[in-house]
């Protein structure tokens, strides 16, 4: 039996791969010395593409791929991924959001509590001996009453506010819409919600449309003793914005997973005192990327079996979300 023939852009995990071995034939773009002549002496034999939101697949890789007939993105990110060409072309496209918004949650959760709690600081205070040379540590502010606020009420925000729930804080999102069967305060927009909250977590996909979504205006509103939560993109807080905020005391401080400039994020943002950071490794445990990367290969194998995807992104004209077309 000849095995379809997989483009892979990007690499996803060891045992996923094996999987993909043993029922594709792997074509290893993402090994190619020259990656634009191999895309064009291979492309029109691929029927599948294997990659990652951190890999770029533009309308111009599309135009030597005129037989691929679903791309499978092993991260829940795919700002990268030109999805209106696919769309176009009725290609579908699966992300594995699905599969990890428990540690992104966690991780949000994590950079909260350490932000608003001077963790990184008071761990310095500690090891320096500064806590027997000076006494104690200055107070800090409890989390019981505060109010967050989540921008982006989908899967992983949803994961977030109940955790946030048990901590006694009080809850308000922003999204699109309102969302009818939420038990959360709604506010209309990012600005509003900034204005009311304490802490406010961004969970939104990155992309044009969200970028720079978090403007100076929102950092101030948020105030000197709120605090910004990143667990969403770089792209979508304004970076330089941010930095200005936390060095003039208008913004209290930041928790942050990701950055406009990954992995080498702006140095003076990241010296700032007043900043928790985490490299871009919110869902980061072995257990979540194995989980990520089985959703690939289910994906593939429902798609190629002619059963409806798991994890579709685009509705395609003419089909419901989660069909082969």
């Amino acid at each position: 039996m000849i095995k379809p023939d997989v483009l892979v852009m990007y690499p996803t995990r060891p045992k996923a791969m094996a999987q993909l071995e043993a029922a594709y034939n792997l074509l290893r773009y993402d090994e190619a010395v020259d990656k634009e002549a191999y895309l064009a002496e291979i492309g029109e034999r691929c029927v599948a593409v294997v990659t990652n939101g951190h890999a770029p697949l533009t309308r111009a890789h599309l135009a030597d791929l005129a037989n691929v007939r679903i791309v499978a993105c092993s991260s829940a990110g795919f700002e990268s991924i030109d999805i209106d060409a696919l769309t176009e072309r009725g290609i579908p496209i699966i992300n594995t959001s699905d599969a990890l918004y428990d540690d992104v949650a966690d991780c949000a959760l994590m950079l909260t509590l350490a932000a608003r709690r001077h963790l990184i600081a008071g761990h310095a205070y500690v090891r320096s001996g500064d806590w027997g040379r000076k006494g104690m540590y200055p107070l800090t502010s409890t989390i019981k009453g505060k109010r967050a606020g989540i921008v982006g009420l989908g899967t992983i925000g949803k994961a977030i506010a109940r955790r946030f729930e048990p901590l006694g804080l009080e809850i308000g999102y922003t999204a699109r819409n309102a969302k009818p069967d939420s038990p959360y305060q709604y506010y209309p927009s990012v600005l509003a919600l900034a204005e009311w909250s304490d802490i406010l977590v961004i969970a939104v996909p990155g992309g044009a449309e969200t970028n720079a979504m978090i403007d100076g205006s929102m950092l101030a509103a948020l105030g000197p003793v709120g605090t910004l939560i990143n667990i969403a993109r770089g792209s979508v807080v304004d970076e330089p914005a941010l930095t200005r905020a936390l060095q003039s005391g208008a913004l209290g401080s930041a928790g942050l997973d990701v950055y406009l400039n990954e992995p080498n994020p702006d140095p003076v943002l990241t010296a700032l005192p007043n900043v928790t950071l985490y490299p871009h490794h919110a869902s980061g445990t072995v257990e979540t990327r194995d989980a990520m990367a089985q959703l690939v290969v289910d994906n593939l194998a429902a798609f190629f079996s002619g059963k409806p995807l798991l994890t579709q992104v685009n509705r395609l004209p003419g089909t419901a979300a989660g069909t082969v077309r």
